[in-house]
């Protein structure tokens, strides 16, 4: 272990023990940078890298090289693929795509199903659109269907926002699980398969099922959000939107499945690859919505890259984070500490899936924030899926898992619900909370059954 600090002789520990302590303290200031400071998530990562390079002992001419390459090869790999699904979401929300999905399926469904309708919306929705811009797009839609059947606002709300947040933290191309896979170096297309699997038995209890348990639950929800709905004649068509809005998973999943194929030609092979690189296939996406959603309806094409400019100013701050946690993993990493951290968590007693899961479940309870959790203990655990064998893409879906678990105060999420809803704080933990902890809880469930079978 390339831990040379002499902190460790002065303590009179092992540079084994002072490596565990040193990730300790640094992700501890990390934590109180952000939960109690308030400072940047960036900023903060980048400080919190610096301290455990300087606690490991790494030379200080190679600190900075490290935090850069951290911060590059994660970056490099995502920013193209995450601008483009920021994009792609924002042209879904613009043009009443997602709209139009919500109002068919409650139509199908009818008015005795609605939970039902409104968890499919919620899923189906949330796979284009990022979260925050999902939550404020879809709930107006809750609040009028409240004032229309009278139905309990709060019953009808969570069923919708638990498939926004499992598809937020779960799915690919959304920035935390596409993160992820960068890290592990997993399959994005077999990622997004996997998480298809774990997510829809998780949302049917999440969502639905557990809404039952909320129709008591008084809300009053604030009338400045009561709006917001296009009229019915300015609608995309029902095929057109969700033809539109699920392309790049059926693209993703048809690429995947070609890769799968063996094939003795290598021209082919070399095509099917580069159509199932997640960046082109987000591309092609974005090119045909595009033209389904705005240049086929008479729209012009400044008209529709003008909400691009508000879409990439939104998911600025997420590429930050991502950035920042680089820095922290490089670290880890060429210090040595990362590989030692690896070799200790294996030896525990605990399935390696799980370890991941409560590594991010404890850093979402004390920042708050899922995106920061789950890239965080992806660069703590990352040496345990190579040494253990796992499945990458697993240990995606079991971090994601834990990165949702007991949402409360320090997250923003909760603060939105809780406002939108016009709730009490233990209302907002009764529903809220506990719905964001269902998911974590069945998530990482249904992740361990699969892995019995892969």
């Amino acid at each position: 272990m390339n831990i040379t600090s002499p902190l460790a002789a002065l303590f009179g520990v092992s540079p084994a023990v002072w490596g565990m302590l040193a990730v300790g303290l640094s992700v501890g200031l990390l934590t109180l940078l952000i939960a109690w400071g308030k400072v940047q998530p960036l900023l903060a990562f980048v400080v919190a890298a610096l301290a455990a390079a300087l606690l490991l002992g790494m030379p200080l001419e190679a600190i900075p090289k490290s935090i850069d390459k951290g911060i590059g090869d994660l970056l490099g790999s995502l920013i193209v693929i995450v601008c483009l699904g920021a994009v792609f979401g924002k042209l879904i929300a613009d043009s009443g795509a997602a709209q139009r999905i919500a109002s068919y399926l409650i139509g199908v469904f009818g008015s005795a199903r609605m939970p039902v309708a409104l968890t499919l919306t919620g899923f189906v929705a949330g796979i284009p659109l990022y979260y925050n811009v999902g939550f404020v797009l879809l709930v107006p839609l809750v609040f009028s269907l409240v004032y229309q059947s009278g139905r309990p606002a709060v019953a009808l709300a969570i069923p919708l926002l638990a498939g926004l947040s499992i598809a937020h933290g779960f799915l690919p191309p959304h920035p935390s699980p596409t993160a992820l896979v960068a890290q592990f170096h997993a399959d994005m297309g077999r990622t997004l398969f996997y998480g298809m699997i774990v997510a829809i038995p998780t949302l049917i209890i999440a969502g639905p099922l557990f809404a039952m348990t909320l129709k008591r639950i008084h809300s009053e929800p604030a009338p400045m959000f009561r709006a917001g709905l296009l009229e019915e004649a300015q609608l995309p068509g029902v095929v057109n939107s969700f033809a539109t809005a699920l392309l790049p998973v059926w693209l993703l999943a048809g690429a995947t499945a070609l890769t799968m194929v063996p094939t003795g030609d290598a021209a082919l092979k070399s095509v099917i690859n580069f159509m199932a690189n997640p960046m082109i296939v987000m591309l092609i996406a974005l090119a045909v919505a595009l033209v389904t959603l705005g240049l086929a309806r008479g729209k012009s094409l400044p008209a529709l890259m003008s909400g691009a400019q508000d879409a990439l100013r939104d998911i600025a701050p997420i590429l930050l984070v991502i950035a920042g946690a680089g820095a922290l993993k490089q670290v880890l990493v060429d210090s040595g500490v990362s590989g030692e951290l690896g070799r200790q968590l294996g030896g525990l007693p605990v399935p390696p899936l799980v370890l991941g899961w409560l590594v991010a479940t404890l850093i979402r309870i004390c920042l708050g924030s899922a995106t920061v959790a789950g890239l965080t203990a992806a660069g703590i655990v990352a040496p345990l899926v190579e040494s253990s064998g796992i499945d990458p893409s697993l240990m995606v879906l079991a971090i994601g898992a834990g990165s949702l678990m007991c949402s409360h105060v320090n997250d923003s999420g909760f603060w939105m619900f809780k406002e939108y809803f016009g709730l009490s704080l233990k209302d907002t933990f009764r529903s809220w909370t506990l719905m964001e902890t269902l998911v974590g809880v069945f998530g990482l469930i249904f992740v361990l059954l699969l892995s019995i079978f892969i």
